[in-house]
């Protein structure tokens, strides 16, 4: 899917733009084929890479590498979530389960970073979860209580502490976890694509249209072109719906973004100065905003069913509107006409707010669904499924298996329709905070 509705994602306006970029241009035949190239594809594509120095791997996104999800999200690398999907955490085992996973893909790419040296902005300074409610306490206090049990370092904070941390008034409560990450996802992406395997043969702006199988041999169609695989690994995340992979049991959802320019010195001043800090809201439809470490604030504040494709611009303008108050309401002391950009993406929901990993076939692999929180656990994913389609087994596969499995959705329209309630229910719940 081509997105051109939007005025370019910050993250990826930073990075200088790629060269050699190849589409499919002729048939292939191949080992390996990995289908989608985020974090989930290229961390897969290095370790079969790896694995099979003498076999080719072939890596094909219908975007650029790493533009789609895995560049346009809010760039949190998450220890613990408050909101999966749009239920809280209430049982204790479910919940040390996941924050296991979260656990080790912040291992992952932390290994990552530092075996090659990568840059990508990372700031161990945790994460809010915040809320301008009082009222809100008792989700918060709630919250505390499975952490404290779960042994997560965390406090919670009152409205002056949040006024001198966050530069804003706008909230009156707040829980802190330390375990949490921020980064630039744009250049952690684009650092794993830089050191892709020479036996990995990356091809872009190539959209599979459909695919087959034929005894031992799977055989993918895109424009014009055939490519015919021994094993495939299907990492397209919010996609893997359309390409008919484990439909009943996942949902795409579109979310929308801005950025602002830097602030100024002035500007920076006149919020107090505060350090990089990221905040997720308690209520589900609530404003995710951080301060990134170039003095620029990030808010996404929409959460819908729409296909970003047909998305109009007026659609976008509309939405940044919505986050120009948001951003308004928070600081008032700046200008109207802060925001550089604009964009929207898709993220892949569960009923049950699990991921999916699993063999679907003898050759045939699915890995997505993060529900987003898919820095951290795509990545790692995106390793451990090249390792079970080796079959081969890990600490770590047996630890993602070892998760609750996603649940049945009912069929279109009713899914689009209980979807699209929810939201608007969510919505409301949360107008304040937006």
């Amino acid at each position: 899917m081509e997105v051109t509705n939007d005025n370019g994602c910050s993250w990826v306006n930073d990075l200088i733009p790629r060269t050699n970029i190849k589409s499919l241009q002729s048939n292939e035949d191949c080992e390996w084929l990995i289908i989608g190239a985020g974090y989930t594809g290229l961390s897969a594509a290095r370790k079969l890479g790896q694995l099979y120095p003498n076999q080719k791997i072939i890596l094909v996104d219908a975007q650029l590498a790493g533009e789609g999800a895995s560049s346009r999200n809010s760039g949190y690398l998450v220890d613990t979530t408050l909101n999966d999907g749009f239920t809280s955490n209430k049982e204790l085992d479910n919940y040390k389960k996941k924050a296991d996973i979260y656990e080790l893909g912040i291992k992952f790419v932390k290994n990552f970073i530092n075996e090659y040296q990568v840059d990508c902005d990372w700031n161990e300074c945790g994460k809010y979860f915040a809320s301008s409610k009082k009222s809100d306490q008792t989700i918060l206090t709630n919250f505390s209580d499975t952490l404290s049990k779960l042994g997560f370092e965390h406090n919670i904070l009152s409205s002056n502490d949040l006024s001198n941390r966050l530069g804003t008034s706008f909230y009156n409560i707040a829980l802190h976890t330390k375990g949490g990450i921020l980064l630039h996802p744009g250049k952690l992406v684009r650092a794993m694509i830089d050191i892709l395997p020479n036996n990995v043969f990356l091809y872009e702006n190539s959209c599979l249209l459909d695919w087959s199988k034929v005894k031992d041999k799977i055989s993918c169609n895109f424009k014009n072109v055939k490519i015919n695989t021994n094993k495939i690994i299907f990492a397209t995340n919010g996609f893997l719906k359309s390409l008919g992979i484990k439909s009943n049991y996942n949902f795409p959802i579109t979310l929308t973004a801005s950025m602002t320019r830097s602030l100024t010195d002035e500007e920076f001043k006149s919020i107090g100065e505060p350090k990089e800090w990221g905040v997720l809201p308690v209520r589900p439809m609530g404003a995710t905003i951080r301060m990134t470490k170039d003095r620029r604030i990030l808010i996404r504040n929409t959460a819908e069913v729409h296909d970003p494709a047909k998305m109009s611009k007026k659609d976008l303008d509309t939405r940044s509107i919505n986050q120009k108050i948001g951003i308004k309401k928070r600081f008032p002391q700046l200008p109207d006409n802060i925001i550089q950009s604009s964009w929207s993406g898709i993220v892949s929901r569960t009923r049950n707010s699990s991921q999916i990993f699993e063999k679907i076939d003898e050759n045939i692999f699915a890995a997505g669904c993060y529900n987003g929180s898919g820095i951290g656990v795509g990545t790692l994913f995106g390793e451990q499924i090249a390792i079970k389609a080796s079959n081969e087994n890990t600490k770590e596969i047996e630890t993602i298996e070892a998760r609750n499995k996603p649940t049945w959705l009912p069929p279109q329209p009713f899914l689009n329709l209980g979807v699209k309630i929810r939201l608007i229910y969510e919505r409301l719940r949360a107008r304040s905070e937006i």
